[in-house]
């Protein structure tokens, strides 16, 4: 089986129990939205954030869940006595954290934690044979291959959340898989896909994050800006899909309604769109293999619209390059991709790294990393934390 395809249709009077990993977060607050307008079809049993205590708790309120998680220890100590409601048990750290997603009561699992820090928490859910809608593509940029090897030995179902990769696994509905040609991810361009290049070094920040069309939080928003987005998803489709690296391709798609596509040999080309709405891919993750009306928003066909499509530019968004080659690649090329962008991204937004140093810094940690072909789990952490390290030292 090439990726993890849900089970049959679930007969249950019982509400299905949902553990929400990065709660706080644009996906997790998208996913509550879903559980609120379910009708008791959802119920949030689980709730957990890093640091963001206060909205936690906001949450809670609302929602009522089991317990409430809160993954840095410093933060959850400031939860006083009586601060969550009847009902719902706190716990602390990641240990807590992967502990309870692998409980019999969960049974689907959001995985929206940024970056890699949710790499532990979806491998204990895959781990326990859990439903997980994966929101969290750096678990499969970073070990691909482990996650996927893993889903089948225990039974696990991976359905993207990203909105590129599940209209991929919509799309390819249309055919077999020995009669698919390419599959191409559409991307916006980000804010920059005009702008003149020899300016790109001077971005600020705050014109960074001016998505022109989604509202994500800042890492994601940075990555979309220099299409480092759009190389880790070339990653993820890599492994998620099986497919090789040569049937990968981006399009620039400034309007976000097509999410992605699949060409078949006989030159078919089968699209899934909306418009840009993360409730609708966490939805279908949640409702699969059936669809239910849900909160995200229509198309309106009654008003004209413009489609528009192009190749990118690859001076302009070198990182689209590094991801096809870390696809290729694969062993730890997407990890050391994946660590190296998240320390560049972290040094841009505090000012000490150039916009266009985030690609250049990639390439030059992804070149020179000491490079393993079939990795564990092990490895894997530990070049994770040698690529950090070594960006930090380049941007002091």
């Amino acid at each position: 089986m090439p990726y993890a395809v849900a089970g049959p249709r679930e007969q249950r009077a019982a509400p299905t129990r949902v553990a929400v990993l990065g709660s706080t977060g644009s996906i997790g607050r998208s996913t509550i939205d879903v559980i609120e307008a379910s009708a008791g079809r959802f119920e949030a049993w689980l709730l957990a954030a890093h640091t963001s205590v206060g909205p936690l708790l906001e949450q809670a309120r609302r929602l009522r869940p089991a317990w409430v998680v809160v993954v840095d220890e410093a933060a959850a100590a400031t939860i006083g006595p009586g601060a969550l409601p009847a009902g719902t048990s706190l716990a602390r750290g990641p240990a807590a954290l992967a502990d309870l997603v692998a409980a019999d009561e969960v049974d689907r699992v959001v995985s929206a934690i940024v970056g890699a820090a949710g790499l532990d928490s979806t491998w204990a859910a895959v781990g326990a044979g859990k439903a997980v809608a994966l929101a969290n593509k750096e678990t499969l940029v970073m070990a691909g291959p482990l996650v996927m090897r893993r889903a089948r030995q225990t039974g696990a179902t991976i359905l993207p959340v990203d909105s590129e990769h599940s209209a991929i696994h919509q799309a390819l509905a249309a055919g077999r898989r020995d009669e698919v040609r390419r599959i191409i991810l559409t991307a916006s361009g980000g804010p920059f896909r005009t702008r003149p290049i020899d300016t790109l070094a001077a971005v600020t920040p705050e014109e960074a994050l001016r998505h022109p069309t989604w509202s994500m939080g800042p890492k994601i928003t940075v990555d979309s800006a220099t299409m480092m987005n759009k190389a880790l998803e070339l990653i993820e489709a890599r492994w998620l899909f099986a497919v090789p690296a040569e049937k990968l391709a981006v399009t620039i798609h400034p309007q976000s309604v097509v999410h992605s596509l699949v060409e078949f040999v006989d030159g078919s080309v089968i699209a899934q769109l909306s418009p840009p709405d993360m409730r609708l891919p966490i939805q279908y993750a949640l409702t699969h293999p059936e669809r239910t009306d849900g909160p995200a928003r229509r198309i309106d066909f009654s008003r004209p619209m413009t489609l528009e499509f192009e190749p990118p530019d690859l001076e302009r968004f070198p990182a689209v390059r590094l991801g096809h080659e870390a696809a290729a690649r694969g062993g730890t090329a997407g990890c050391v991709l994946n660590a190296a962008n998240e320390a560049a991204v972290a040094g841009f937004l505090a000012g000490r790294v150039r916009f266009t140093d985030i690609a250049d810094a990639c390439e030059r940690i992804l070149d020179r990393h000491p490079f393993v072909a079939e990795p564990t789990l092990e490895e894997i952490r530990r070049l994770d934390a040698w690529a950090r390290q070594e960006v930090c030292s380049w941007s002091a």
